[in-house]
């Protein structure tokens, strides 16, 4: 196989392995949510074309290893009745990871595998200078390290004090663990700084009284995270994201700014390094109107 044709079947989720002959197949998986059917046809697929073996890739992903360069066709032609597809490599988005967000965990803040379907419609496959990694937690605990990715999201719940149902325990400053709550039971006052609040909403299951409320819920925006050989964390960007629509706006304009100003080859992270995130900032306001 010639250079040219292997760079097409890796665009399209087949690598090639050590061994001469044979590929690894990845497939699609968006935020790790795979049906029994699907995880059938799966097992069938590693079966008849492979070796019997699958690999889970640290991105919720799923490889079936061992397929020989003469069956990639018919591997992917007897996976597509399933709505399981082969997934992308190149400079391209590719799947999009995610928790299980507040519909199953107790601690979820936001629908994760809501927001990880609408940015994978949107977004997957799409070329870009490099490749792009979007990953969503669904709350401050951060199980998909929003840091990591180019582009990640956590859900964020904003606290509001009502001092009129407020028992002044001490509760909320207790637990809170940025120290961002400062009570004055003497003054009949509660101060939330709201530049060391991490929206990890502590203070209001805590809460005995009822003196501190959920105001809104909404989603934090990191960018320009990397791992591999250099790694870097990336920085939060905009304020508190409102709506599932508001994050996709910016995640919009995030890809848009990478294509205009990054360059082939180059990580996202990369580029931020070079451009300032300030740049990003400001191109990223100015294109959505958000704060």
């Amino acid at each position: 196989m010639n250079e040219a044709d292997y760079k097409e079947l890796k665009k399209g989720g087949m690598m090639r392995q050590a061994e001469a002959g044979l590929f690894s197949v990845r497939l699609h998986v968006v935020g790790g949510h795979l049906d029994t059917p699907q995880l059938r046809a799966i097992r069938e697929a590693a079966d008849r074309f492979g070796r019997g073996q699958v690999h889970l890739t640290s991105r919720q992903g799923v490889e079936i290893p061992y397929v020989p360069q003469d069956a990639l066709a018919a591997l992917k032609e007897f996976l597509a009745p399933s709505g399981v597809g082969v997934g992308v490599c190149g400079p391209t988005v590719r799947t999009v990871t995610a928790c299980q967000g507040r519909r199953v965990c107790p601690s979820g803040v936001i629908d994760s595998p809501e927001l990880a379907e609408a940015v994978d419609r949107e977004f997957y496959g799409k070329p870009v200078p490099h490749k792009f990694k979007v990953g969503i937690s669904g709350c401050i605990n951060n199980c998909m390290k929003a840091e990591e990715n180019d582009a990640g999201i956590k859900g964020w719940i904003e606290p509001r004090w009502e001092g009129s149902a407020c028992a002044f325990c001490g509760i909320c400053e207790a637990v809170c663990p940025t120290k961002a709550i400062v009570l004055s039971a003497g003054d009949g006052r509660l101060v939330i700084d709201p530049a060391l609040c991490i929206g990890c909403g502590d203070c209001i299951t805590s809460c005995p009284s009822g003196g501190m409320r959920e105001d809104s819920r909404g989603y934090r925006l990191f960018a320009g995270g990397k791992f591999g050989r250099k790694p870097f964390l990336g920085k939060r960007i905009l304020g508190v994201l409102r709506t599932k629509e508001e994050a996709m706006a910016a995640i919009t304009a995030v890809l848009d700014f990478f294509r205009a100003r990054g360059e082939p080859g180059e990580r996202f992270g990369d580029s931020l390094q070079r451009t300032g995130f300030p740049a990003l900032e400001t191109f990223v306001k100015e294109k959505t109107g958000l704060p």
